[in-house]
């Protein structure tokens, strides 16, 4: 048997997960640093800037994490593979292209709010390490899967075609990842009404022509 923290010895009780101090885990410092690299730019945080905000020692922070870049890596990785898992079940559903991009959008509409930060974090990065190229690579295969799928409903026919695919695919994400902007869980917006706002917006923008069918 094992636990989260490893193999379980017969005969002592099961370990707990490793807290910090003054009581952070794992999960506690992630998001406290990914709250840090979005106020003070990812560049320009330290390792000493982390352990002043969790109220740590270097020596405590590197306990649950061996450097910064592995945080980044661990928040971009959470918010791209929900995405991505949102994409390839999209994917997997059947129905028309235009069922399916309904589908991814209001998926999508989904993962930004549920890992807000996260997400912030992934749409901010520049490329500047290697652990921000490899996510911006994941995002460039992921915008060439959503292109493809608006280039079938095209050749469906059940959008318009005026458009260039790869466009209406930048077009649609802008308005998704501006989301992350201006998103209050508070707010007038419930997450249900605001995915079938944006579904309404972005489709009757690539569904007709003139006021036709493509």
């Amino acid at each position: 048997m094992t636990t989260a923290t490893g193999p379980q010895v017969p005969g002592r009780p099961a370990a707990t997960p490793r807290r910090g101090r003054p009581g952070y885990d794992r999960e506690g410092v992630l998001q406290v640093a990914v709250q840090l690299f979005i106020e003070q730019g990812y560049d320009a945080t330290s390792v000493s800037d982390l352990a002043a905000r969790l109220g740590l020692s270097k020596s405590a922070l590197y306990h649950h994490f061996s450097s910064k870049e592995e945080l980044l890596g661990l928040a971009l990785d959470d918010a791209l593979g929900a995405l991505e898992k949102a994409l390839q079940d999209t994917l997997a559903s059947g129905g028309t292209p235009t069922e399916r991009l309904t589908l991814l959008i209001r998926d999508a509409v989904g993962v930004l709010i549920d890992r807000l930060p996260a997400v912030t974090l992934l749409l901010r990065v520049r490329g500047n390490t290697p652990v921000e190229l490899a996510a911006m690579e994941r995002r460039r295969r992921f915008d060439q899967q959503v292109t493809a799928l608006v280039r079938q409903a095209q050749d469906a026919g059940e959008i318009r075609t005026d458009v260039d695919a790869a466009v209406a695919t930048r077009l649609m994400f802008g308005m998704l990842n501006s989301v992350v902007e201006w998103y209050r869980p508070d707010g007038p917006a419930p997450q249900g009404v605001l995915a079938e706002d944006i579904v309404t917006v972005i489709l009757q923008g690539v569904g007709t022509r003139n006021g036709e069918r493509a």
